[in-house]
């Protein structure tokens, strides 16, 4: 690590205790002790703690944002699994417990369980998920996803309203749903095989181009958002693949490359885009500042696949 990454990394560690027990985790040698006390911290400290002591006894979340309640309570468990709040914690089962208890989906959707999901596989696959990681399994949400698979491999939730080609949104979703699944319940061939399938719906794009023209299919994939939401960009994918475990393919060296260009010259990454209705604007960051959330993640990539830089474009 040269001089200008260490002083990168002291920066990401001057943070929250949720960033900064995930530096620790991918970018030092820290002990894994050291890892874990610090992890802790996260139910009672800083954001954790914060999102914690929103939630009401009824399980539903308080935002001040004026946001559909769904919206609220999804988006606040996504920024708790982001934070990586330890999920067997004594606040994160207290948590999860009223939400199980308590949480539906709403009339509209006959009040399914909040983690029994709704009807948009986009939606469906952050729900399994966030089951998967709060140890909460639904096997017919999985089975659901898995029936909704488009032939070309992705998924996009307008197939039900006629579409029959996948988008790379509800795609990305899902995968990273299924991933979570098998990582915590176990892998089986049929949902291996349909996440292989996923991924290379996105491979043969090279993770941003249109496979019948070649043409880029949406520039702002390469502009960077915290948290995502159902959006998606390169770097959320290059992420997935990385957590997936898929070796360098030269189908992904133009994202690399363009994960690499969005640095700049102090080695920090900016916070490029603020997708609308995004929750709890300060854990997010500004956007145009540089952001440790991108930073981090851009940094895990580029370990991922710096063994291959030289195949880079």
């Amino acid at each position: 690590m040269n001089v200008s990454d260490q002083s990168v990394v002291r920066w990401l560690l001057d943070a929250d205790v949720s960033i900064r027990w995930q530096v620790m985790r991918d970018l030092t040698d820290a002990p894994a002790e050291t890892i874990a006390a610090e992890r802790a911290r996260v139910a009672s400290e800083g954001w954790g703690a914060m999102l914690l002591d929103r939630q009401r006894a009824d399980g539903n979340w308080d935002d001040g944002a004026g946001m559909p309640q769904w919206w609220t309570n999804l988006y606040t468990l996504v920024y708790l699994r982001d934070l990586g709040l330890d999920p067997t914690s004594d606040r994160a089962r207290t948590a999860i417990d009223r939400v199980r208890r308590n949480v539906t989906w709403g009339p509209e959707f006959g009040n399914s369980p909040f983690f029994e999901g709704e009807v948009e596989p986009c939606i469906n696959g952050r729900i399994v998920a966030l089951g998967a990681y709060f140890g909460v399994r639904s096997d017919r949400l999985v089975d659901r996803l898995l029936g909704e698979q488009l032939t070309d491999g992705g998924w996009n939730c307008e197939a039900e309203r006629g579409s029959v080609r996948s988008s790379f949104h509800t795609t990305i979703c899902v995968l990273e749903g299924l991933l979570a699944f098998e990582d915590a319940f176990g892998a089986s061939s049929v949902l291996t095989e349909a996440r292989t399938r996923g991924q290379e719906y996105l491979l043969d794009r090279r993770l941003l181009r249109r496979q019948s023209t070649g043409e880029v299919i949406d520039p702002t994939w390469t502009r960077f958002a915290f948290p995502p939401l159902w959006h998606y960009d390169v770097l959320r994918a290059l992420d997935y693949l990385r957590e997936a475990g898929v070796p360098w393919d030269a189908r992904v060296a133009e994202a690399v490359a363009a994960v690499l260009a969005r640095r700049h010259s102090d080695g920090r990454w900016m916070l490029d885009v603020r997708h609308p209705d995004t929750l709890y604007e300060d854990i997010a960051g500004a956007v145009g500042a540089p952001n440790r959330w991108i930073t981090l993640r851009a940094l895990r990539v580029l370990g991922w696949f710096a063994p291959n830089r030289l195949a880079l474009p």
